[in-house]
């Protein structure tokens, strides 16, 4: 064989392996009419009272708005990053807010937490 062939063996075999960590390497949510969906098309929220890349919905309001998690692997990319929360679980945040769905939202593009009280908000693209 020669030095190409062997070269090229080498390339295809680097290549086939690295695909299937590759195809793992999806962001966590996506974009839908404007604004940012989990992969399921459930609409995405922020919360005003989260501070930094610390979430303040815990417990009862984290049954409620559950957070959007993060495997233990996840790394952050682009504007995403991965929080801990005070449970020790991984949680996405975008744009430096953690970010959860809501209960109360049944079906892929429903809204009806937007405004909640004021402090809940759709996360726009």
């Amino acid at each position: 064989m020669t030095q190409y062939t062997h070269s090229f063996k080498a390339l295809m075999l680097a290549a086939a392996l690295a695909l299937p960590s590759m195809a793992f390497a999806a962001e966590p949510a996506m974009v839908k009419d404007g604004i940012l969906v989990d992969h399921k098309g459930m609409t995405l929220y922020t919360f005003d009272n989260d501070k930094g890349e610390k979430s303040a919905c815990n417990g009862g309001c984290a049954d409620n708005w559950p957070p959007l998690k993060a495997d233990a692997s996840a790394k952050p990319e682009g504007k995403w990053t991965v929080i801990t929360r005070d449970d020790g679980a991984k949680q996405w945040a975008y744009s430096g807010k953690p970010v959860y769905t809501f209960v109360k939202d049944k079906a892929a593009g429903d809204k009806t937490g937007d405004k909640f009280k004021d402090v809940w908000h759709v996360v726009p693209e």
